[in-house]
């Protein structure tokens, strides 16, 4: 299918590509991986044919249709459904003929043609996909102009889907869905009956939706066989032989080398010294192989400890405008909870990351927030809040005011931008650049809470590991929208779902939620029952989810009279540690140890009530 073969290319004398060479076979579920920069979007221009080699070559099987999302969909009054029609430009094309066309042999072979390439279930399969992309059928015939920017992203994906292209080209496929959209995707390029090359860094998506990995690293692409995980750890154990390898040949130099440097002077001994000479000249170790350098996440510590709960939500309404977008709101959050908030995009998550951040005020209950709680909120939008012409350096001035340079570099550099990256104007930092800037500032003052919205859109692979990471070492309460579910997965314990006009916990896990996403597709596909039943169905199981709430509340209950209890014994042993204490006031010593024996014995009542409670929820939970 695609051959590349001696690949040279530089940017700015930067070279990307040196003497690099891959095949992609024809039918090939190929995911394509680097370093942010590295230079896998040149490569598809490169492709593509938007820019020319400047050594070697790429070949395609003749004939092959390239398709790729080169931009959004254009805002104009045509409906969506015909915007994803159109993107089939044969069948465009011969429609439009078959209107005009007055030669009966000319009709017959465009109808022959359009049945062909089976025209006539052509609404239905863009229907199809649209609807897996998120669109409802109301909004598929409504016009572009009404959408987003990020719909009409989605609106050019399932476009060039559609038009199902030899060779698919797609560049972080997954940066505007949802998570929902992103299984549907999965699903849909596991089964896609053409080749598929794709840039992710969402490692879920590479492990089930290809079955192969070209890996560009140092200028060179390497192909493996196998999905993401399969493709790290053979490089991982290629990387071992290889640098065992090395350590071997240049024990072999050093030992030969020593007896050149022994006898060379010797005339008993020159010939051999010599023969040794031309040994050690035809060695050549084999090349280091290591991991490139992934520079961590580092957040600053709440500087205070927020009460408990932190925020609470009594029947709490919020929207813009006179417009209501959530209501119903009641829960509560505390201090070391772990959220992930889930559902389809459109209804409201990202509203009610607005609500927690200040952006946005309740506009009916009553919403409580500890005193000195500080949050600080990421989204994609506040990109656009950095300072074009300033350096990372720079933004941080303001910041520090009273501080040395070389203090503001340090924190610059915690923030994980190198030497020459924070003295680069923000307009020319990569997107991971930017989003460690923003990640770097938002959290600058040690805030009480974190609340990111699809922060790992911009960043590769190992750059996600060095925030989930980050995240598990910060000790506030943490809240992600994300459809990235190995951060949802390291990151998080709780799940919450923005559906139906409310935010609302959800009492299953990721999985669970995948398998009522899957229920759900075939219930709307006519499987699943009557609309009575479904709709039984589903009232049965919010009366359960009702019925196990208390449960559940006792249960969190505990844990947190088990997490105070525990804190106090903490203080209790560093006292008991201090070797001060037994040369002062012995009654002291043994009122601490008193008090030491009854946390215990709480701690242990609470935890055996904590079993108790738990067992029975898995018992409640089993029976339904």
């Amino acid at each position: 299918m695609l051959t590349i073969t001696n690949l040279h290319y530089k940017i700015a004398g930067r070279p990307l590509f040196e003497g690099a060479s891959v095949t992609l076979p024809t039918g090939a579920k190929t995911g394509f991986v680097g370093k942010n920069g590295s230079g896998k979007t040149t490569l598809f221009q490169l492709i593509q044919g938007f820019l020319s080699p400047e050594q070697g070559s790429i070949e395609l099987s003749k004939r092959a249709r390239i398709g790729a999302v080169a931009q959004e969909a254009p805002a104009t009054e045509m409906s969506v459904l015909d915007m994803v029609l159109s993107a089939d430009t044969e069948r465009t094309a011969l429609m439009a003929e078959a209107e005009t066309a007055e030669d009966p042999h000319r009709i017959a072979e465009i109808h022959t043609r359009l049945a062909d390439i089976d025209a006539h279930t052509a609404e239905a399969r863009a229907s199809s996909i649209l609807k897996g992309l998120g669109f409802s059928l109301e909004r598929q015939n409504g016009p572009c102009s009404e959408l987003s920017g990020g719909w009409r992203m989605r609106v050019a994906l399932a476009g060039v889907l559609f038009s199902q292209p030899d060779l698919l080209l797609l560049d972080e496929p997954t940066n505007y869905l949802d998570l929902e959209g992103t299984l549907w995707l999965e699903k849909y390029l596991a089964s896609y009956p053409y080749t598929v090359f794709m840039i992710s860094h969402d490692r879920d998506l590479l492990n089930k939706a290809v079955n192969s990995i070209i890996h560009l690293e140092r200028g060179k692409l390497t192909f493996y066989k196998g999905a993401y995980d399969t493709f790290e750890e053979t490089r991982r154990m290629q990387m071992e032989l290889q640098n065992k390898a090395r350590e071997k040949t240049l024990a072999q130099i050093e030992h030969m080398q020593k007896f050149v440097d022994r006898f060379k002077a010797k005339a008993t001994k020159a010939k051999q010294a010599q023969s040794r000479v031309r040994a050690i000249a035809k060695l050549r170790p084999p090349e280091a192989l290591f991991d490139e350098y992934a520079a961590p996440f580092s957040f600053q510590q709440p500087k205070k400890s927020p009460a408990t709960p932190m925020i609470t939500f009594d029947n709490v309404s919020v929207g813009y405008g006179e417009t209501v977008i959530l209501n119903r709101i009641t829960n509560r959050i505390d201090p070391d909870d772990r959220i992930a908030l889930i559902g389809p995009n459109g209804n409201g998550k990202s509203t009610f990351a607005k609500l927690l951040s200040g952006e946005l005020k309740p506009m009916g209950g009553q919403m409580l927030r500890a005193k000195t709680l500080e949050v600080a909120y990421f989204a994609q939008h506040q990109l656009d809040h950095l300072k074009p012409e300033q350096t990372p350096y720079e933004h941080v001035i303001d910041l520090m005011p009273l501080e040395s340079e070389a203090k503001r570099r340090a924190r610059v550099a915690q923030m994980g931008l190198s030497t020459t990256r924070m003295d680069t104007k923000a307009k020319n930092l990569s997107g991971g650049e930017r989003a460690r800037l923003l990640m770097g500032i938002i959290t600058f003052g040690g805030p009480g809470m974190l609340v990111l919205d699809e922060p790992t859109n911009h960043l590769d692979i190992d750059s996600r590991d060095a925030l989930v990471h980050a995240l598990n070492d910060y000790k506030g309460a943490v809240l992600i929208i994300s459809h990235d579910r190995h951060l949802i997965e390291a990151t998080c314990d709780t799940l919450w779902i923005a559906e139906n006009s409310t935010v609302r916990e959800f009492e299953d896990d990721l999985d669970g939620y995948q398998k009522s996403l899957t229920s759900n597709g075939a219930s709307g596909a006519g499987g699943g029952g009557s609309a009575s039943d479904r709709k039984r169905e589903r009232q049965e199981a919010a009366a359960k989810r009702a019925e196990l709430a208390p449960l559940r509340k006792e249960i969190k209950s505990i844990e947190q009279k088990l997490e105070w209890k525990r804190k106090d014994l903490a203080k209790i042993d560093r006292q008991l540690d201090d070797p001060a204490l037994y040369t002062g006031d012995a009654d002291k010593a043994i009122a601490l140890g008193i008090e030491k024996s009854k946390f215990e014995g709480e701690i242990a009542a609470l935890e055996d009530q904590w079993l108790d409670k738990s067992a029975e929820l898995e018992d409640a939970q089993a029976d339904a």
